[in-house]
């Protein structure tokens, strides 16, 4: 397990170069834009434009914080995602567009290689302590706001709100969380 501290995160331009995106993991580690195998970032957008395109890749989104976006994705009818709205998935290799409701949002966005990988993104709205069996090999929590403390076995630690722990040989595992947080947990799967 290792914990990724928000202050930590790369920021880099958007592909598309229509705004910053903050990576909080990556493997490959290091791995360009190209190159990785997945991703989770988090992004603000601040105005209405398309989506950047990576080919063979499959995307996961869920808005964090503002007043929601309206997602017009080729071949499917208009979306629009708020905080309350589960996690969206869509293929990011085809046109999306994006219209904010009311000012600026930011989002988590989770991406795996189609071919060899599959994700899932799911909130945990936690108040007090919870336990749960870590459902992939890969695993990453976000602790989106509050605060929590972990424990796997015999590590313990604590997330403060914009920290992650990337768990890896998880599959299985018990992880005990505690505290008052709500919380991403993106699970990476073979596909």
């Amino acid at each position: 397990m290792r914990i990724l501290h928000a202050s930590d995160h790369k920021r880099m331009p958007w592909k598309n170069g229509g705004g910053e995106t903050v990576e909080i993991a990556v493997s490959p580690e290091e791995a360009g834009l190209a190159g990785f195998d997945w991703r989770v970032s988090m992004a603000t957008v601040a105005t209405d434009g398309p989506f950047s395109i990576f080919p063979s890749i499959d995307r996961t989104l869920v808005i964090l914080d503002g007043n929601g976006m309206a997602l017009d994705i080729e071949g499917r009818a208009p979306v629009l995602l708020t905080v309350a709205s589960d996690p969206l998935a869509f293929p990011a290799d085809v046109p999306v567009a994006a219209r904010l409701q009311d000012g600026a949002i930011t989002d988590l966005n989770v991406m795996t290689r189609r071919q060899g990988l599959a994700h899932t993104l799911s909130r945990i709205e936690l108040d007090g302590s919870s336990s749960m069996l870590l459902p992939a090999p890969t695993c990453l929590l976000l602790c989106h706001s509050g605060v929590l403390s972990f424990r796997r076995g015999d590590e313990t630690g604590a997330l403060a709100a914009g920290d992650a722990l990337l768990i890896e040989n998880a599959a299985g595992a018990e992880l005990e969380i505690d505290g008052d947080a709500k919380c991403y947990l993106v699970s990476i799967t073979a596909g």
